[in-house]
């Protein structure tokens, strides 16, 4: 389990988009042919949100044995793998900065199909559509930040609740569009 770290919120940085894009570019490379689709997701996906400074993209492939099969690869290119991390039918890996330590992407992996994929992707789009509702998820965040400044895990638990109401309503709308 890759350890909790400080919380650190950052306003939007339009180069997160940029950053993600590169990255998406390296793993193309190192997962040709099995990697279908990579989509940059997570607060830092979300234009006025402030977030983490940490990428979270999600890579689809085939399916997730050809994956485990190329972990050396994601590892070569300077990923941690984490297998499952708690959710069935994911795989997971970071990607700190060497020197510093400081992570810089969060990997979620999933097989075409997965039904996760949607759930991140409704998500993101239903917020970037709903400004009001993003300065709603700021406000939580900040307000978990507070309560668990030094455990990026506790933080994560602490805002849940929040994402998982405004999944269900975003997820409703994405399938009746």
């Amino acid at each position: 389990m890759p350890p909790p770290f400080k919380v650190e919120l950052a306003a939007h940085d339009p180069r997160w988009s940029e950053a993600a894009e590169a990255q998406a570019a390296i793993l193309r490379v190192a997962l040709n042919p099995i990697l279908l689709a990579v989509h940059h997701i997570g607060s830092t996906a979300i234009p006025g949100l402030k977030a983490k400074p940490i990428l979270d993209l999600m890579s689809v492939v085939g399916d997730l044995r050809g994956l485990d099969r190329r972990r050396s690869d994601l590892e070569a290119i300077g990923f941690e793998w984490w297998g499952e991390f708690g959710l069935p039918g994911r795989r997971y890996a970071t990607k700190d900065e060497p020197q510093s330590g400081r992570r810089l992407v969060q990997l979620h992996c999933y097989a075409t199909g997965s039904p996760d994929i949607d759930r991140h992707l409704a998500f993101r789009d239903y917020l970037r559509k709903r400004p009001e509702l993003v300065a709603s998820y700021e406000q939580e965040k900040v307000r978990c930040r507070t309560l668990h400044p030094d455990n990026s895990h506790e933080y994560g638990a602490c805002k849940s609740a929040w994402t998982d109401n405004v999944e269900v309503i975003a997820l409703s709308a994405w399938r009746s569009s």
